[in-house]
């Protein structure tokens, strides 16, 4: 169906609505005439049409077009007003999501991801898996795609995890990566290498206590038991013994309760000396 034009769209709208759609006013100005009409936009779907269409012209100002998003998508909550347009929503949203305008792109990539929508996670796939097609850098795509994990979303996390050098990148590939049993060994690897981040493995030993929590617990007592650990990865693997840890084997860890107690003697931590008073009482005997 070919779209009619803003006014054909508008037809009986608020007077204020031209204002809007008004080219030779400024960009402030119909800014301003569009927050007027908020409520109304919310209300009919013609101006929802209307305001789809402008958001989708590549040629008006992006402050007005990101305004545009904005009311748009606080119509799209009221889901049974907004079901008439939701068909025409989505597709207005996969037009922008390869737009000029780097702000809008992330927008209405990060829409549709939460909708689920299959064009939105093959063009962040094929941006991941090459970078001249990349529309969002590539923590920002992984983290989009997290909303609806595939199976083909795993293989290039799994490849960022293991080559990139940015931080970012790597913590959004595990965060992405913590429901896929069949990346246990890398989980395994960066909880053991110390020349990782304690962010990054500390993310590694919450995917591990998803996929492998017997690995995960006989890891974090030997990370407690290593005085060359940081304090910060030593609660975080204290909390993960005293909360999923089997009772009757820490009761009778003799080795374990000694270095808990000097932990929590010794330490400057104050998180690190919550956590073994916490063990502490918990498996005091």
């Amino acid at each position: 169906m070919t779209p009619t034009s803003d006014e054909e769209r508008a037809a009986g709208a608020p007077a204020g609505w031209a204002a809007v759609a008004d080219a030779g006013l400024s960009e402030g100005e119909r800014v301003a005439a569009l927050g007027r009409l908020a409520n109304a936009v919310g209300k009919d779907p013609d101006l929802l049409r209307a305001a789809l269409a402008l958001l989708c012209d590549g040629t008006e100002p992006a402050a007005l077009r990101l305004a545009l998003f904005s009311t748009v998508q606080a119509a799209s909550f009221q889901t049974a007003r907004f079901a008439p347009v939701r068909p025409e929503y989505l597709q207005s949203l996969r037009s922008v999501a390869t737009d000029a305008d780097p702000e809008l792109r992330q927008r209405a990539l990060g829409a549709l991801a939460r909708e689920q929508d299959a064009v939105a996670q093959t063009l962040l796939l094929d941006g991941l898996n090459d970078p001249a097609k990349a529309l969002l850098p590539p923590e920002k795509a992984l983290q989009l795609l997290s909303y609806d994990v595939h199976a083909e979303a795993y293989p290039v996390a799994r490849q960022l995890l293991q080559s990139s050098t940015d931080p970012a990148v790597r913590c959004e590939a595990l965060r992405l990566l913590a429901g896929d049993a069949g990346s246990t060994g890398e989980f395994e690897r960066i909880l053991d290498d110390k020349s990782e981040s304690d962010d990054l493995r500390r993310l590694s030993a919450t995917a591990l206590h998803g996929v492998a929590p017997s690995v995960l617990q006989a890891r974090a007592r030997a990370i407690v038991l290593d005085n060359g650990e940081s304090d910060e990865l030593k609660a975080t693997s204290l909390t993960a013994i005293a909360h999923f840890g089997d009772a009757a084997s820490l009761e009778q860890d003799e080795d374990l309760h000694q270095c808990v107690g000097h932990l929590h003697d010794m330490t400057d931590s104050e998180d690190l000396k919550a956590c073994a008073r916490q063990f502490l009482g918990k498996y005091r005997r």
